[in-house]
């Protein structure tokens, strides 16, 4: 039987009213700008914001590209001033995300908790409204309307309803990609430079190091020892960590357990150290079978030190609300507190949760409790067929793995100058050590001392490396100059160096890690009064007709 006018029409209504409230909301598009660079360079990106200078754009392969606004054409540069400015009103009214850029047409596209989520939020409004409306369309066709037609109208809106929640449920699904700050990932390896050198990309923020603790020793108090001693590695580009600057959430996160990651690190300590599974290669909890020393970690079968649970007590040597860690999937690792100095909150079973700014991290337990730190992989990572998650760097064996020493109990691992050490542990009564070094060719000797004598290993292995300049993006022009005391407690004094003069300059910033300007000025001034900032990591940004200086300052 064909329907009349009447109930035609109710059809279209209810999936004209279907399709307005499931069109996907598009939070994820940004709106495209064509610029123009260096008078002839012409690029189409989304102006994502300006920090110290620089104009961060995301082009429409997701790519994000940085230019200094003098290379901008003169009305490149007065739009990119008026997003700015935007940006600036919305994070003045609580509305930017802690440590991420923001967009002013796309602030929930940087936010990765659904339930926290502005832009979700939205969506179950109205997905509920689309709902309710639907059910009165329904309601009404039955009691005002034909009773045998009544089968058709509800078939369709059936199929209305579900299609609203498809729609929505994709919606979601795209808001689930994070933009991480770099600034404010360098700021957290700060106390531990220059024993790491950190820089990055448009996709990556790459950590240099030696892979050895610089504020703490190593070894003591192993009972289950493998036999392995530390020997500094070269995690140098292109051997460097690489931690996600775009990390995007996992559909389902993948638990960190003796089936999964059993091979290198699942994060990276902000002094430049792996964090490894709880679980080593053979599927054993390391910290119960007495493999950690006091700190944490041991040594792998490349005699490279790592840990296996959070190191705490790298809050010994920075601030509390600092990051410990941060995982390979991209998310941060704090300790006991959260970034704004307030009692941990309760953790999900993923061993972390959501901040108010809608962007996980995770958290370390101070007492060593099992999952210790990450208990799954929030984050989409890449598990190869080893077990290892890719890309990370590879640990540089000079020998062949060793067996365990049962019975043995390390007492101490102390430095032989630059360049070797002498392990000290006890065996069945008795006071035993190993005595390496190395050349700068490559050649590692091994000096086994035992009550028995002395056993002498030879071995051809790398050459030491050595660490590279800071060439990070925020100090390039800080040499000119210089800011001090720092740490701050009540105010620092800025001095210019290399002939800078104060009528050169147009205006002072003081920026935090989130991107906010908490003090501007059109002139120079030698001093600065610090007593009403938060305690944190701050830029100064002196800006003349030709640069941008930078230079970082901690307030205590």
């Amino acid at each position: 039987m064909l329907l009349d006018k009447k109930y035609f029409a109710t059809i279209i209504v209810v999936l004209m009213t279907a399709s307005a409230y499931c069109h996907n909301l598009h939070y994820d598009k940004l709106s495209m700008h064509k610029w123009t660079i260096n008078t002839k360079t012409k690029i189409e990106a989304s102006f994502l914001m300006f920090k110290d200078g620089e104009v961060y754009l995301q082009n429409e392969q997701a790519q994000i590209v940085h230019f200094p606004l003098a290379r901008f054409a003169q009305a490149d540069q007065e739009y990119a001033m008026q997003e700015y400015s935007q940006i600036q009103h919305l994070n003045s009214q609580g509305i930017a995300t802690e440590n991420n850029y923001s967009e002013k047409n796309s602030l929930a596209n940087y936010s990765t908790q659904n339930n926290y989520s502005f832009g979700n939020y939205i969506d179950y409004v109205k997905s509920f409204a689309a709902t309710a409306i639907l059910l009165l369309l329904v309601l009404l066709t039955y009691f005002f309307g034909n009773q045998n037609k009544y089968k058709y109208i509800s078939l369709f809106s059936f199929v209305a309803i579900v299609a609203v929640f498809l729609g929505f449920k994709t919606n979601s699904i795209m808001q689930t990609r994070v933009v991480t700050n770099p600034l404010s990932v360098d700021s957290a390896f700060t106390a531990f430079k220059p024993n790491v050198v950190t820089s990055w990309d448009a996709n990556y923020f790459y950590v240099e190091s030696f892979g050895i603790p610089t504020t703490h020793g190593m070894m003591t108090g192993i009972t289950g020892w493998q036999q392995q001693v530390p020997i500094p590695q070269c995690y140098i580009k292109p051997n460097a960590w690489q931690i996600p600057l775009n990390p995007v959430v996992a559909a389902t996160p993948v638990p960190v357990n003796a089936a999964h990651f059993l091979r290198g690190a699942i994060a990276l300590a902000v002094n430049g150290i792996a964090i490894f599974n709880p679980y080593t290669n053979t599927g054993t909890d390391a910290y119960l079978d007495g493999q950690l020393d006091q700190w944490g970690g041991h040594c792998g079968r490349a005699d490279d030190y790592h840990y296996h649970i959070a190191p705490m007590q790298l809050y010994n040597n920075m601030a509390a609300t600092n990051p410990v860690a941060y995982a390979l999937d991209g998310f941060a690792v704090y300790g006991t507190v959260e970034p704004n100095g307030a009692a941990r909150l309760p953790l999900d079973a993923n061993h972390g949760h959501y901040w108010t700014n809608g962007v996980y991290h995770y958290h370390g337990t101070p007492t060593p409790v099992a999952p210790y730190m990450i208990a799954n992989m929030v984050g989409q990572v890449t598990e190869d067929a080893t077990k290892q998650i890719i890309p990370q760097p590879r640990a540089n064996p000079v020998r062949p793995g060793q067996n365990p020493l049962a019975g043995a109990v390390i007492t101490n691992c102390v430095a032989n100058g630059s360049n070797g050490y002498t392990l000290t542990y006890t065996l069945n009564g008795s006071t035993n050590s190993v005595v390496y070094s190395w050349t700068t060719a490559g050649v590692y000797t091994f000096n086994f001392n035992t009550s028995a004598g002395t056993t002498t290993s030879t071995y051809n292995g790398f050459a030491p490396c050595q660490l590279p300049t800071a060439t990070n993006n925020i100090n390039s022009d800080a040499v000119n100059i210089s800011v001090f005391p720092n740490p701050s407690h009540n105010g620092f004094a800025v001095q210019l160096n290399n002939n800078i003069q104060p009528s050169e300059i147009k205006n002072v910033l003081i920026i935090d890690v989130n991107g906010q300007t908490v003090f501007t000025s059109n002139a120079y001034q030698e001093k600065y009064n610090t007593e009403n900032f938060a305690k944190g990591v701050y830029f100064v940004v002196i800006k003349t007709q030709n640069n941008t200086l930078t230079k970082k300052i901690a307030v205590q």
